[in-house]
């Protein structure tokens, strides 16, 4: 039996595209409440995470006067279902990334499709759950699909990786599922003393600092080479770097944003490039968009069995304007560690 909600909720929003320090680039909005379509789920949100998309999004994304709700990382409860919902019911208490080409999860209630949604670990609360999901799935696919590199049952991957910024949300959980599902020497940047101790925690086993040149560095750590480069910042300006450090067929997979960059460095090492962007996917409406309902499910498990944790470190208190702003201040100064959490309304 559906829980159908009142019919307006509390959001927050921007209306136009304005510099983190003005009140009106966050607000505090009335909407009505969102109603699923036939594969959809009416989500009541309990907790939200942050990321860097967030803020790019409210920079460069000009709603011109209408409210735009921002948000994707979520975990909360199943309160309504579409009429060809097949993977959960009402009450079921889930955690998902979202779509970005739909309203974000900022908000007390939110629609999302089935097949992009996972089961809340059942050892966290919803506020650690609610900092895995984005984190997670760009991890996964990053190094799993793009990087085509085996894990677990497949087979345990041995080499070398370097992830740059090694304690981001990102970094953290690339460091994580590659000391839980293969056997990689994981290299992380790092700058500073508690981002290289998070990085270390979440699996990295070396450090090299990102403000001093990589390949000398690397050379001291991994003599013969990287096997393959985790790209979440930088890529760029370190993309002749990366093809000095990798082996001959090694491989790069890069997430961040960036201009024009000299694919032919990495020609005479037939050196692969990889895009990852975990939200094509739902964007493109992909025929094997439930993958990511599997990996969310797979992640639940692994940390239920205590293979992998959350990576939420700082929790800024409920999901209002004034608190958001403060989440995307901290992430565009590029201060954070792991993952900044709101929690409740």
């Amino acid at each position: 039996m559906n829980e159908m909600p009142h019919d307006t909720m509390r959001a927050v929003a921007y209306r136009e595209s304005l510099p983190v320090e003005n009140g009106n680039s966050l607000v505090d909005v009335e909407l009505p409440v969102p109603q699923p379509g036939p594969h959809d789920l009416l989500v009541r949100i309990e907790a939200v995470a942050v990321n860097p998309v967030d803020y790019k999004v409210r920079r460069n994304s000009d709603p011109g006067g209408r409210p735009k709700v921002l948000g994707w990382d979520a975990a909360g409860t199943v309160v309504a279902v579409g009429d060809q919902v097949e993977l959960f019911a009402v009450g079921d208490e889930v955690y998902y990334a979202g779509a970005i080409d739909r309203p974000g999860t900022n908000a007390q209630y939110h629609v999302v499709e089935e097949s992009i949604v996972g089961p809340k670990p059942a050892s966290l609360s919803f506020t650690d759950s609610a900092a895995l999901p984005l984190t997670s799935l760009t991890a996964w696919e990053g190094l799993f699909e793009r990087l085509g590199l085996r894990e677990g049952e497949a087979g345990r991957e041995t080499g070398t990786l370097l992830v740059t910024a090694a304690a981001g949300g990102v970094g953290a959980m690339v460091a994580q599922l590659a000391r839980a599902l293969t056997d990689l020497t994981v290299i992380g940047t790092a700058s500073r003393p508690e981002t290289a101790e998070f990085a270390r925690r979440m699996g990295v086993t070396h450090i090299v600092d990102h403000h001093s040149p990589l390949p000398q560095q690397v050379a001291e750590v991994a003599p013969g080479g990287l096997d393959h480069v985790f790209s979440t910042a930088g890529t760029d300006r370190n993309l002749a770097a990366y093809a000095d450090m990798l082996v001959p067929f090694g491989g790069i997979v890069a997430i961040d944003d960036f201009g024009p960059v000299e694919i032919g460095l990495l020609k005479s090492k037939s050196i692969s490039f990889h895009w990852e962007l975990m939200f094509t996917r739902s964007l493109h409406r992909t025929p094997d968009r439930a993958r990511q309902h599997h990996i969310l499910t797979r992640i639940a498990g692994l940390v239920d069995r205590g293979a992998l944790t959350t990576t939420a470190t700082t929790d800024l208190g409920t999901i209002t304007a004034a608190n958001l702003r403060e989440a995307h201040r901290i992430l565009e100064s590029g201060s954070a560690i792991g993952k900044i959490t709101l929690t409740g309304f």
